[in-house]
């Protein structure tokens, strides 16, 4: 069986995203089609006659899973992971990602456990894709991890920033020892560090001046 090169790409996402749905695939593989869906459909199909990936039809489009992948068909981390998919397709659309690992493990069980580590524009990320709503005291316990996984320099300096993603909002104002950055999404994220456009007012002779904050 002769695999192209598109194939194998196919078979190393799924398995190191986990799952991946088809509109996905089809955008991150087939773009360059003038109907990426129906091309995606037509080697997804193949893959999947081959017995080379897996699929579930209990989700509209399908999703397809690696033959990796030990994640159950009907798993309540699916959602999580096509998250992770989802914030991978808006990362891209920024530049090239130079590093981009779902779920790492760099320690024994307590340890923090990011969704994601990102390395983008020379910067190091951990990246947690909040679906669910946090408690307070849960969310202290994930930051204690993190301080803790800081102190043990199992990462080298500088220590990636925090980026949590997700609707809800949550009141971290520890002094911690990294940087910890919240918003909706990715874009949301870039857009906050643009620099902010500054007031301009009109003096009477109709002169444009722009006025220096701080």
């Amino acid at each position: 069986m002769i695999l192209r090169e598109r194939d194998r790409a196919i078979i190393k996402d799924l398995n190191k995203f986990r799952v991946m749905d088809r509109d996905s695939i089809a955008e991150i593989h087939f773009s360059e089609k003038k109907n990426p869906q129906h091309s995606a459909n037509n080697v997804l199909l193949r893959l999947l006659r081959d017995g080379l990936i897996q699929r579930s039809t209990a989700f509209v489009p399908y999703v397809y899973f690696g033959p990796e992948t030990q994640i159950k068909k009907n798993s309540q981390k699916i959602g999580h992971f096509l998250a992770i998919v989802e914030t991978y397709k808006e990362i891209r659309k920024h530049g090239a990602i130079e590093t981009f690992l779902v779920e790492p493990k760099y320690g024994n069980k307590g340890t923090a456990e990011p969704d994601i580590y990102l390395k983008f524009r020379n910067t190091g990320f951990f990246i947690e894709v909040q679906k669910s709503i946090y408690s307070e005291k849960q969310m202290t316990e994930k930051m204690e991890r993190y301080v803790d996984f800081h102190s043990s320099g199992i990462m080298s300096d500088p220590f990636p920033h925090l980026l949590i993603l997700g609707e809800q909002r949550y009141a971290l104002d520890g002094d911690y020892p990294f940087k910890i950055f919240q918003a909706e999404n990715f874009n949301q994220f870039l857009d906050s560090l643009k620099p902010k456009h500054q007031p301009i007012v009109r003096e009477t002779n109709v002169k444009e001046v722009k006025i220096k904050i701080g």
